[in-house]
């Protein structure tokens, strides 16, 4: 699952919406949100997002946010090292290779040790 397929099933969980009534209401297939949710699916267009934004009509910085998880739910990345270091490259295989068997707690330390070392990049 991504982070956009957790956030449109919590989003619809809580409005007590089934996966078939959102799919007809903002003209996609049943089996597409599915896909979405489950993450099988490439994340959806910007047009597909502002629909699944006003759908649930989420805004201002809840709307911000739901599109960056969006830029950020890609389930089949692709790390192009070919210009970086060799310690980033190695870093890139090493994720690659030893991301499933990560435990939730791990993921969530390494997760916010890089989003704290991005975060202060623009300061």
């Amino acid at each position: 699952m991504t982070p956009l397929g957790e956030k449109i099933r919590q989003l619809r969980r809580d409005r007590g919406v089934s996966q078939k009534e959102m799919a007809a209401a903002i003209g996609v297939s049943a089996a597409y949100l599915s896909s979405l949710e489950h993450g099988t699916a490439s994340p959806p267009n910007w047009a597909m997002v502002q629909k699944i934004i006003g759908y649930f009509n989420v805004i201002w910085d809840e709307a911000d946010e739901f599109q960056r998880i969006a830029e950020l739910s890609h389930p089949r990345i692709t790390v192009d090292t070919a210009r970086l270091s060799p310690r980033a490259t190695e870093f890139a295989n090493l994720v690659a290779v030893h991301i499933a068997s990560l435990t939730e707690d791990e993921i969530g330390d390494l997760l916010g040790r890089l989003r704290s070392m991005t975060d202060n990049e623009g300061s």
